[in-house]
Order: C-alpha cells, then structure tokens, then sequence
C-alpha cells in the first residue's frame, strides 16, 4: 500500500473512495451538492463512535464514520474508526482510499489514522496455499489536510511498517522461528544507519557468565541467541536507552510442562523480543537522535534429558544464585541476565518487555499492559508514552513485601513464589534485582501481544510495545 499526503480538497484528490469523520454537533465542512450534510441531517450518518453510512457524490464513494464528541477525541478513538471504516471501504471495493483529518485537530489524529489503516490491512499469509487476492487490497491511502502533513504521514507509516514487522515475526510458527531465525531478523537491521548487531550462541552465554539465561536453553537442541543491538543516532545526546524483550520462541514450560491446551500459542513467548526488534527498526528509520542499547535473549524452553529441573540452583551474570522451582517460570531467568548485560553494555534506562505472566490477564484482562517500575519519573514517562501511542498500561506496586516470598533456603531467591499470589508482581520484583541501580521499567503484555481483539489488530500477533517504545525514544530524543 503506498500512502501519499495531499493539502487538495478530499473530492480534488486521486481516489476512489473518501473517507469522512463526522463530530458530533458538526457539519462536515466539505460536502458535495449537499449529499453528505443531508445523509447527516437525514441521521443516516451519525456521530456515533464507529458509526457508518455510504454515499455516492461527484464520481466517488464517500464512507462517514461517527468519530463522536470533539472533546473525546483522541488517537485510539480515530484508530478504531479508521479500522472501521477501511473494512467498510474494502467491502466497496476501494483500491485508493482518501481520509480528510478532521480540521483544528493534532498531528496525532493523522497519526492514527494511517496507523490504523496499515494495521487494518495487515495479513499473515505465508503459509497458504492459496493467498488473498492482493488486487482486492487497498492500493493506495491518501490523507488529506489543510496543511502539510508529508512528515508526519511518512512518520506515522515507519512506525505502522514496523509493527506490521514484528507482527510476522510473531505469527511465524515457532519451527520457522527458532532463535536462529530472529537472529537473522536482527542481523538485516545492520543495513540500517548507525544500526550495529552481535549475536552470541551457547558458548557466549557461558563465557559472559549467564548462568540463568543458559540453564533455560540447556533442554533444547536449538542454539539460544544474545541479541545485542545498538543504534547510535546522529548529534544524539541524554541517556542512553536501553530495551530488553524476552523471546522464547517456543515455551513448553520445561520439565515443568504446559497443559496441552493452546500449548500452540506459546509460539507467541517471544513477542517482547519481536516488539523490540521493530523498535529499533522504526527508530532507526526515523533517524532519531538518541543511543539505544537493545538486548534479545531467544531460546526455546524444552523437556529434554539436560534440561533444568526444579530444584537445581544457577547463577546469573551478576553473581545471584536462583533456585528453580518452576521451570515454566522461564522468562524472567532469561531476563535477569539480558539486564544485567543491558546495564553492562551502557544502558542508562531501562524498560523491559515481555509476555511474562498468565497472571497479568487474570488481573488486567486484553486491553492494560502490566506496568511496574523503580523510578517513579522513569515510570511517568513511560506511561506518556504509553497514553500517546494506545497502547495503554496500569501500574503495579512493588512493595518490599513481595519480595520476602523469593527468599530461599538453599540460593539468594527463587524463581517463582509456591504459593503464586501476585504473581506478576512477585516476578517483577525478580526482575528488579538485575537492573542495578539504573531507572526500570517492566511491560508485563501476556495479555496484549496476541489475540487482544483490537479493531485494527484482531487475531494473532498485534505488534504491542512498539510504538509504545518508539514514543518513548521520540520523547527522549527531543
């Protein structure tokens, strides 16, 4: 899909099909021959969020989609409209879609809407034997403004483009994904500018000390993948940013195992590391000035007979003992040592990223990310972050009571509390104790990396936490 900005009138610009946000209380401000105010006046279009009505005037169709009060409106609103409205425009069979940005509104409200066009247009069809027809596809998207909006436009597609990037990883099937694969992934991202990757396997865990991060791929016979990517971006300045995902390309749960029902989504464990990667990716791209350190730690998490047991005893990088009690309790013994190496290799902040616990879901559901951090300043600036983009999170407490139940008799701490109360909680104060004294932050998004239902996103992999990070660059960089 080629997406094009335009200041010519929505009738003036080259397309099939446009696009129109009716307000409520409002009048829509370009009509031809009166059709469009009259479906208004008639009710058939309405402000009604998401609302839909058709017409047909002056050698195009026309979509009006409700967009409700002025005062409500904002990013998400227009994304859930905009993934309405391009279903309806589809079911027309448009093939250049116009959308008229509302007038007096912000950048953002543009944002969004090529955001969710792109997301909306999204297909993972790789594995089909028969694909959709390509032709039956939006061709082109059209924004059209009073004033020039060509940046932001072409901003706003880097970012959808990057999602969309993640999204494939996420939906490949975990035996076209192993760690190798996203290792590969990684490594196009060196032909980016100021973009440089080093990927270390099973010997590298070993010689850095990554008790814990090794111990998880001992059961597997596919080679595990340190990812380390950094972005240096021109005149960057301010602390360096350092991102963690944890990808576990397929999590049976060890020895510890899965209950067989939906064991298939696990190949969805390495949705953190895939939402880091088109961070980077998107940062690169928008050439933002800012220094980023990325670490991916990839591995399969397996049953096999050298496989972490529970009850064995690790030592991470930064020398702490862990007592596994549950081996499914993998990711954040991936992560342990994925921060230490981030703090190691420079990073100034912190955030973490990770489909880390099923208790998340129990406690927010599909539509917050578990937010939890060490700094409150660092903590307000990624929740920001978070209401800019939709991709919206709740924090958690970490009181210093959480964190007696990782007490062990035999090591420093546990890997997981038996009596698993608070569980997310519990394992973000496992994560504390590998982010030295830098500002952290952890995304518990169990719950929002796949199958959230979002309009623009409503099966598989929804690419959650990149634009989410890629604000949180932008806000740093400014």
């Amino acid at each position: 899909m080629i997406v094009e900005s335009t200041t010519a009138l929505p009738q003036d610009a080259d397309a099939d099909t446009v696009v129109i946000g009716v307000l409520e209380g409002e009048k829509v401000h370009h009509d031809v021959d009166g059709v469009l105010n009259g479906l208004v006046t008639a009710g058939e279009a309405k402000a009604k969020h998401r609302h839909l009505a058709v017409a047909h005037a002056g050698g195009r169709r026309w979509v009006l989609v409700g967009l409700g009060k002025r005062d409500e409106l904002d990013g998400e609103r227009v994304r859930v409209a905009a993934a309405a409205a391009h279903g309806r425009a589809l079911e027309l069979g448009a093939r250049r879609l116009c959308w008229e940005v509302p007038h007096k509104v912000g950048a953002e409200i543009a944002t969004a809407i090529v955001e969710a066009t792109l997301l909306s247009g999204y297909r993972f069809e790789r594995f089909k034997s028969k694909p959709s027809d390509e032709t039956k596809a939006l061709q082109a998207l059209v924004i059209s403004a009073h004033d020039d909006l060509a940046d932001v436009v072409a901003e706003a597609e880097i970012v959808a483009r990057a999602v969309n990037a993640a999204r494939n990883l996420q939906n490949t099937p975990s035996n076209e994904m192993a760690p190798r694969h996203l290792a590969d992934a990684a490594r196009v991202l060196a032909e980016l500018d100021g973009v440089t990757v080093e990927i270390e396997g099973r010997d590298g865990l070993e010689r850095l000390g990554m008790g814990s991060f090794a111990a998880v791929a001992r059961g597997s016979h596919e080679e595990p993948a340190l990812i380390t990517l950094r972005y240096d971006g021109a005149d960057a300045s301010g602390a360096v940013l350092g991102l963690v995902g944890k990808a576990v390309t397929f999590d049976s749960g060890g020895i510890s195992i899965k209950p067989a029902n939906k064991m298939f989504e696990m190949k969805f464990d390495m949705s953190g590391g895939a939402a880091v990667l088109g961070a980077i990716e998107a940062i690169a791209e928008l050439k933002l000035p800012i220094r980023v350190v990325a670490v991916v730690g990839a591995t399969e998490n397996m049953p096999a007979g050298n496989a972490i047991k529970p009850g064995d005893v690790v030592t991470a990088a930064n020398g702490t003992t862990i007592e596994v009690i549950n081996t499914d309790a993998e990711g954040r013994m991936v992560l342990a040592d994925c921060l230490t190496h981030a703090v190691n290799e420079g990073a100034e902040r912190l955030v973490d990223i990770a489909t880390l616990t099923g208790s998340i879901i129990t406690a927010l559901g599909h539509t917050h990310a578990g937010l939890f951090a060490n700094d409150d300043d660092w903590a307000e600036q990624v929740e920001a972050a978070a209401s800019a983009t939709g991709e919206i999170v709740w924090r958690l407490p970490l009181h210093d009571d959480y964190a007696k139940v990782l007490d062990s008799e035999t090591a420093d701490l546990m890997n997981v509390n038996e009596t698993r109360k608070a569980g997310s909680i519990v394992a973000a104060q496992f994560l504390q104790r590998f982010a030295a004294d830098v500002p952290w932050a952890h995304l518990d998004i169990a719950g929002t990396a796949w199958g959230a239902g979002k309009p623009y996103a409503p099966k598989g992999g929804s690419g959650w936490g990149v634009r989410l990070l890629v604000e949180l660059a932008r806000s740093m960089a400014r």
